[in-house]
Formats: C-alpha cells, structure tokens, sequence
C-alpha cells in the first residue's frame, strides 16, 4: 500500500509538472507574454512605404509638388523574398506595416498568400499599423497578432466604385459622341453618351464589387475567427473608428503605443533597448536571398502591364519581338505569361495573341493574371496552356467598342472657329471627327464592330474549349471576377504567380531553375531628361492603380 501511495505522489506531481509546463508555453505564446526562449535573428520587415507594383525600380517623378525620386518594388521579388525568409533560420519573425499600402486587390491576394506560407512553416507575423481601411486591413488580418497604434483609427467600408457621367458637359459644349460597340456590358464609352449608369452596368457592377467584398470578408473572417456575417454587422453598424472600437470587435489583439509595441519586441528578443533588434527592411532582403539560378534552364516571366496600344505601356509590336525574342531562347524552357492589363487596341493586342499562339508551338505558356485581365488584356492571353487567376482579379470584358467624338459645332460655338473640310472622296472625312456619321458610315462602322467581336468570341471559344454560343452568353463586354470567371470557363484554377511558376516549371520537367523577367523596361530620371538620353538603366513601372476598386478599361478600335 505505501509503495502504492508512493507511485500515486510521485505521478501527481510529475503530472503537476506537466501542467505546468503546458501553462508556461500556453503563456508564452500568449500576446504580450514574454517568449519562453527569446527569439533569435532578425526581424523581416514589410513596410509598404515602398509601394509594390507588377515591375519595380527607381525614376524620376514629376507632380505639382515638384520632383521626387520614385521607387516601387517587384511583387513577384517580395513573394519569393517571403517564401525563402521561411526557410531562412536567420529570419525570425515579419513585422507588417501596410499603413501606406495602395496595390490592387489581387496584388493584396498574392501578398497574403505568401505571409500565410510564411506564418506555415511556424514562424510568427505580428502587424502595427496607425491606420486601417479595407485594403490595408486585409493584407494586416492574416498576421498572428494585429496591433493597432493607440492613438489611431480606420473603418471597413465595403467595396465602391464612383463613375463620372460627362453627356451633359459634352451637350453644353456642343461636342456630339458616337458610340459603336457590340455587347451590352460594354461600359467604357457610356459616360460621354449618358448622363446616368444603364441597367446593364449597374448589373455588372454590383455583381463584381461584391464578389471582391465576399474575398476580402471571407478572408478576414476565417483569419480573425469570426462570422462573416459579424463582419458586415461591423460595417453597416458603422462600428469602427478608434482604435478602442477595433479591440472590442475582435479586429485587433492590442492597443499599444510606439514605445509599447517596441518594449514588446525587445521582450520578445531578449534585449533591453530597440537598437538591440536585429531588423532588415524587405528591399535589403530581397536583393540578398532572391537568386537568378541556373543560367542553362530558365522560366520567363513576360510582362504585359498597363493598357495595350501603340504608345502605350504595353506597345504591342514591340512586346511582339520580345515574345519573339524568348522563343528564340534556347534556354528558356516555360513561360509564365503575366498579364495586368485592362485592355487597349486591337491592333496591338491581335500582334502579341498571334506571338503567343507561336510560342505555344515550342514551349508551355501559362498565364497569370494580376488585378486585372480584361478586354485586351483578356484577348492576348485566352489561348494560353493554363490560365491563373486571383479571385478578386477583373477579367473577361469580351467585347468591343470604337467612340468617335464630333467636335465641329463645339469648334464653332466655343472658339468661334469655322472649320471648312475638303477631301477627294465621299467619307474622307468620316474619321475628321468635324461632322457626325453619315447612316451608310455609321452601318459600316457597325459591321467592322461586329466582325471583331466575333473573331474575339471565336478566338475564345477555341481556346477555351467552349462553344461559340456559350462564350456569347458570357461575354457582350461583361466584367467578371476571377472568383467568377472560374465557374465560367474563363480560367482554370485561383493561384499566384508562384503557383504559376511552379506549375510552368512542371510543365516543363524542371527541378532546379533560375527566374528571368522581360521586357526590360527603363526608367526616366531627371539626369537622363536633362542628358537627351531619355533612359537610364534601371528597370521602372508606375504603380497605376489606386486603392479603391476602379472600372475596368476596354478594348477600343483605333
């Protein structure tokens, strides 16, 4: 019996132990307990002071303020940065300050996507910010601990998107709009005939912002473990403002101020003062851990960003002879086609999609899509071997318009100014945009519409393995959301450009490659202005959307 009891004593206070130890590591991992072990290594910082853009680099510039340096960092650069800080052991934790992040919402949905792989592989996100609104909250929610400085505030909104209506103006002024298109969504060129949204965009418009906003909430909500339902409570109620309002409704797990937020980091650490943290800024990471890889086998990654047309961001003969170009490359084994683009011209877009259709012949070219995949954005990429998209990427837009403004009575009423045209034919003028179209040209104008379209259609329906009918049904320049768009045919599965890599990597029976970028594009600084030479030598890509969810842009005829 003694021998017994002294079994029973010594289990319970093994077991004493145990629990213990258990409540020692549970208080560990508690937010604002002080690690068991401090952590050791360097702190990742992700601070989007720097913004993120499909392309990065440095350039010169120019605004009513003055001229500034502006520097813009590679997304693509940021996710593998992240995805090798996990496997790094000197990298102990990412601290995320998204106050001044202004990307796209398909750009916040890559950039999450890689802090979740990081938050995978074990290691700890902690987020601080002063501010919070749609955008910078999303990307902030993933985080293990979301901190929110105490003297600030933000709100969650929902999604919007403002139209400006210019028919009147145009009628004040006396300047008459022609508007030709096929496809009823086909939205772009309403604002200069209409003075209000038509039924159909309204549609379409409704139907896209809410998609994006059930991503954005869905996300948050499973983060936060929260009811999306709560979520939308919390936005309709108007129940967010200080920073005391987003601890009450769970958004957040501390109120700290700087200095409370930096003891917290240094208590984390082992170290007295802040200077004792060990921090590296993303830039400094980047340019240390991303590697080119192997020069024998490589995937490009193709750029087509901005809108499409002579001139343009994406100058469709010259990105023409780039593709051209990586055929040719003997050492390029895959493709990973990234396209951002809302659209542009026909033309330009007809001469990239026929260089693709003949890369295909040689190499896999799969397609990732960035915020948006529109129109012509939509055209040059449909035939690719696989298409990857964000859920909250824009896409489709299959359809076509071509807007002639006449400007002859606004000449004549505003300036005085009587223009007299003379030409050799009956309709040498109909493109002088001084008269309107005679009905014989406007019919014209219609079937050269209408032709295009259903080259677009076919174009789609082949590629895609649809019929013509059933791409008809979806397309008359309708938007859809990458969530969307997967439950139409428009694309095969969500994923990132990693995830697209990876895959073209497959494709192509690779294990260990390098990573190469085209086109190369330059930028402009204020010596290179000054000099005549228009270009230096480091790559740059304005960051060109904005925060809010803005209307996608469409193909146009020129």
């Amino acid at each position: 019996m003694a021998y017994l009891l002294l079994i029973f004593v010594s289990k319970t206070i093994e077991m004493k132990k145990l629990v213990l130890t258990l409540a020692l590591a549970f208080a560990a991992t508690a937010f604002g307990a002080r690690a068991a072990e401090p952590f050791k290594g360097k702190i990742l910082l992700v601070d989007f002071k720097e913004q993120v853009a499909e392309r990065g680099g440095s350039g010169m510039s120019v605004s009513l303020g003055g001229i500034s340096n502006k520097r813009t960092v590679n997304l693509l650069s940021v996710e593998r940065a992240i995805d090798a800080a996990a496997k790094d052991s000197r990298i102990a934790m990412i601290f995320l300050k998204t106050d001044n992040y202004s990307g796209g919402p398909a750009q916040a949905e890559e950039l999450r996507s890689a802090i979740e792989r990081f938050r995978a592989a074990g290691k700890p996100v902690i987020a601080y910010n002063t501010s919070y609104g749609n955008g910078s909250y999303y990307l902030a929610s993933v985080a293990d601990k979301v901190v929110l400085n105490a003297s600030g505030e933000g709100s969650l909104s929902g999604m919007s998107s403002t139209m400006l209506f210019y028919k009147d103006l145009i009628d004040a002024l006396g300047i008459k709009v022609q508007l030709i298109r096929h496809g009823k969504y086909k939205s772009a060129g309403e604002p200069y005939i209409r003075n209000d949204i038509s039924e159909a965009n309204r549609e379409q418009y409704a139907r896209m912002l809410g998609s994006i906003w059930e991503t954005f909430k869905g996300d948050i909500a499973a983060s936060r473990e929260l009811a999306p339902e709560a979520i939308d409570a919390l936005v309709d109620g108007l129940a967010l403002s200080e920073a005391d309002t987003w601890l009450k409704a769970g958004l957040v797990d501390k109120v700290f101020t700087k200095t409370e937020m930096e003891k917290y980091l240094c208590g984390q650490f082992g170290v007295k003062e802040v200077e004792n943290l060990k921090v590296i800024n993303i830039s400094d990471y980047i340019s240390k851990s991303v590697k080119k890889g192997p020069s024998a086998n490589k995937i490009a990654v193709v750029y087509a960003d901005g809108s499409i047309g002579s001139g343009s961001d994406v100058d469709g003969v010259k990105l023409a002879q780039t593709i051209a170009d990586v055929r040719a490359d003997e050492t390029v084994k895959a493709v990973v086609w990234r396209v951002n683009s809302p659209g542009g011209a026909v033309l330009d877009s007809d001469l990239i999609r026929k260089e693709i259709d003949e890369l295909r012949k040689v190499k896999p070219v799969i397609a990732s899509y960035g915020n948006y995949a529109a129109s012509g954005g939509y055209w040059i990429s449909s035939g690719s071997d696989r298409i990857f998209t964000d859920k909250t990427t824009l896409t489709g837009s299959i359809g076509v318009f071509g807007l002639v403004p006449v400007l002859g009575e606004a000449i004549r009423k505003n300036l005085k100014v009587n223009p007299v045209t003379i030409g050799t034919h009956e309709h040498s003028d109909m493109m002088g945009g001084m008269r309107e179209f005679s009905p014989e040209e406007e019919a014209w104008m219609q079937d050269h519409i209408d032709t295009i379209y259903n080259k677009f259609v076919s174009l789609v329906a082949e590629s895609r393995g649809l019929t013509r009918e059933a791409v008809d049904d979806i397309a008359q320049g309708r938007v859809w959301t990458g969530a969307d768009a997967l439950g139409i045919g428009l694309a095969d599965q969500t994923g990132t450009c990693l995830d697209a890599i990876e895959y073209a990597a497959d494709r192509a029976g690779l294990k260990n490659y390098g990573i190469v970028y085209y086109p190369e594009i330059k930028s402009v600084s204020l010596r290179s202005m000054l000099s005549g030479k228009g270009t230096d030598e480091e790559p740059l890509v304005e960051l060109k959307l904005p925060a809010a969810v803005a209307p996608a842009a469409d193909a146009v005829q020129k």
